[in-house]
């Protein structure tokens, strides 16, 4: 199959976990809402519907913030199980038009349906369909975006929220990629935007102007996918049997921490729970990071890559002692720890597998 002969879906829910609230509790209806933490509690904003969107408040914004900058917004807790109840229902709608679809979190997912008959053959007609089935079955509305790739489809998902259906063809795809915001790009942060700017490159057709070798040599790795989106290319497959590349935990303080005691004391909590996880997907690590943010927000990650699996027997107290090492714990005050576990593998790697022991083996990035 040719790549720009495939047909790819994104669905995005709208606003979802607050969607979710609004629909099951009407008085929230049509007033800024948000989904976190308290702004008494130095919680972050999970999601916020669309009227409190116009004053400026998004995701991972602090409460406090988003309170300051809308005093009348109404903050409820999350409510993940109700959350997950829907997710599961519009998971079920996409396997009705096709096994290749690929989560990417509990509102938002592709869809490969190049070789689905359904609708005429039309990509467009079954992302409005799919849309349809959403809004009767869960009382909510999604966006999506259709294109030959993944990519823009996501792009596209975008463009006309919410409740919106936006599509890219083939032929257009290279010229409203030269056109597009560098911006918009998704896989484009903060730090890469602003060293992107301080190069010249405002839109799709600046980056276009540098080669693959000036790209690498500015991006590294991520030079060639640069090099390829800013032509309308992305090689990547919608993966139904996509693998978690991480399992993490972390936690905001009431206060700030300080003593480096309680620090390792809430890390091991962290590690713990981390693990629980671990093992309800069946999968094992190689990998520890630790994240920590200050009073300040300044925020570093410390990691460490075993030459054996991190396991429910594994003691953690020597690898966090290690890693906290070269930072300023005990010294600066903490708001937030968090732990995560990656280079993930199913258990069924264990199998034959000799256990060493890890201490000796730490290797320290």
């Amino acid at each position: 199959m040719k790549l720009q002969s495939r047909k790819i879906i994104h669905i995005d829910m709208d606003a979802f976990f607050a969607a979710v609230e609004q629909r099951d509790f009407p008085n929230y209806r049509n007033k800024p809402l948000i989904v976190g933490g308290s702004p008494y509690s130095r919680g972050v904003v999970s999601t916020c519907n669309y009227e409190a969107r116009r004053y400026g408040i998004h995701s991972a914004m602090p409460s406090i913030t988003a309170y300051h900058l809308c005093p009348n917004a109404t903050f409820v807790k999350p409510r993940m199980e109700a959350y997950r109840e829907v997710s599961t229902i519009i998971r079920k709608i996409f396997s009705d038009y096709t096994d290749i679809f690929e989560p990417l979190s509990l509102d938002e997912a592709y869809l490969d349906v190049s070789e689905v008959t359904l609708c005429k053959n039309s990509a467009t007609l079954m992302a409005k369909q799919i849309k349809k089935d959403i809004q009767q079955q869960t009382q909510l509305t999604a966006s999506a975006g259709i294109s030959y790739n993944k990519f823009l489809a996501k792009i596209a998902s975008d463009k006309d929220k919410p409740n919106g259906l936006f599509l890219i063809k083939p032929e257009h795809g290279e010229v409203f990629v030269e056109n597009l915001d560098i911006g918009e790009f998704h896989g484009i942060g903060k730090a890469t935007l602003k060293k992107m700017n301080n190069l010249g490159i405002v839109i799709g057709k600046d980056l276009k102007k540098y080669s693959l070798i000036v790209l690498q040599q500015y991006f590294g790795k991520k030079g060639l996918y640069y090099y390829d989106i800013c032509r309308g290319v992305d090689l990547r497959p919608v993966n139904p049997h996509r693998i978690s590349k991480s399992v993490g935990v972390e936690t905001t303080f009431a206060s700030d921490i300080l003593e480096q005691q309680q620090v390792l004391n809430q890390l091991q909590h962290l590690f713990n729970k981390a693990l629980i996880r671990l093992n309800k997907k069946q999968m094992i690590a190689n990998t520890l990071t630790v994240k920590i943010k200050y009073h300040d927000f300044v925020q570093i990650t410390r990691s460490c890559t075993l030459s054996a699996t991190i396991l429910m027997k594994t003691d953690p107290l020597l690898l966090l002692q290690s890693l906290l090492k070269n930072t300023d714990v005990g010294q600066r005050k903490i708001r937030l720890l968090g732990i995560s576990l990656s280079s993930l593998r199913d258990q069924d790697s264990l199998i034959n597998y000799q256990q060493h022991d890890i201490f000796n083996k730490l290797l320290l990035l």
